[in-house]
């Protein structure tokens, strides 16, 4: 039938327009970035001593999780608060949970719970990270 031919081409026509719109409007991006990363535990001699497991937004921290407090530079290039973290050579994603003190930049501090020989073991060193963020 001719109106077959017509009706297929709009359509797939329509269908290209569709992703092609979809593609256009992805508004995040991957942001990789070398950091220092260090370690800490919910202790009160690191911590608040009043409150040793509130984190800086008010989270909970126990034990096991996978997150990390992040310096203050890094919150306005997307590092807030639960955003996911890929840490390169770890398994698994962290989530930015805590902010660090304002002296510190572009570093990151891994939480290790109560395990303050481990947080040591770990000491200081440089990482990749990446991350989700909106396009700016």
């Amino acid at each position: 039938m001719p109106g077959q031919h017509f009706f297929a081409n709009t359509l797939k026509t329509s269908l290209l327009g569709i992703l092609f719109l979809l593609a256009a409007c992805t508004t995040t991006e991957t942001i990789t970035m070398e950091v220092t990363a260090s370690a800490y535990n919910s202790v009160p001699s690191q911590t608040d001593p009043n409150h040793p497991t509130t984190a800086a937004w008010g989270d909970e921290l126990k034990p096991g999780m996978k997150c990390i407090a992040v310096s203050r530079d890094l919150i306005p290039l997307g590092l807030t608060h639960k955003t996911e973290v890929k840490i390169k050579g770890l398994p698994g994603t962290y989530k930015v949970l805590d902010k660090m003190h304002g002296k510190w930049q572009k570093r990151i501090d891994i939480y290790m719970g109560n395990d303050v020989a481990a947080a040591r073991e770990w000491g200081k060193k440089k990482v990749t990270i990446s991350f989700q963020r909106e396009k700016q």
